[in-house]
């Protein structure tokens, strides 16, 4: 009998994942990205780029080519929507706890590929009651 399921989501490192989000950054924000527009928003060489971004076209997550840029395919697009949803998801998770913005996004770049599906789906849910119950965060804030 012939397996219909989902594919699972192709397994990735932290930096092909930061990649991945730069590139739909760029793609959203200016309507394409390059290996000049990745470097300098990762702070890293265009060599050290081009090489990450030639990986990626090799693993099937971009579609790349030399002096025009690159479209992420339909699995790098999955996995670029999977992390901005743990990004967006932790975000507001740890503004539920009223940290410094600094602090938030420094926290969130950390934690966004190093949590486990299982200690995520708890979070959702955990953030999803809270944003039904405000005063439950509205308590945690007002102790000391």
């Amino acid at each position: 009998m012939a397996d219909h399921s989902t594919p699972p989501s192709p397994r990735t490192t932290a930096a092909v994942e930061d990649y991945l989000e730069r590139i739909s950054e760029l793609i959203r924000r200016k309507g394409y990205a390059r290996v000049v527009d990745i470097a300098a928003e990762l702070k890293i060489s265009q060599a050290s780029v081009t090489t990450m971004v030639q990986r990626l076209d090799a693993e099937g997550l971009v579609k790349y080519e030399k002096y025009r840029g690159m479209v992420l395919t339909g699995a790098g697009e999955e996995v670029a929507q999977r992390i901005a949803h743990r990004h967006e998801l932790l975000t507001h998770f740890l503004r539920h706890l009223g940290l410094d913005e600094s602090v938030i996004a420094r926290d969130v770049e950390g934690m966004e590929h190093h949590v486990s599906t299982e200690t995520f789906a708890a979070l959702e849910k955990l953030n999803r009651y809270l944003e039904e119950h405000p005063e439950v965060t509205r308590q945690m804030k007002d102790r000391p």
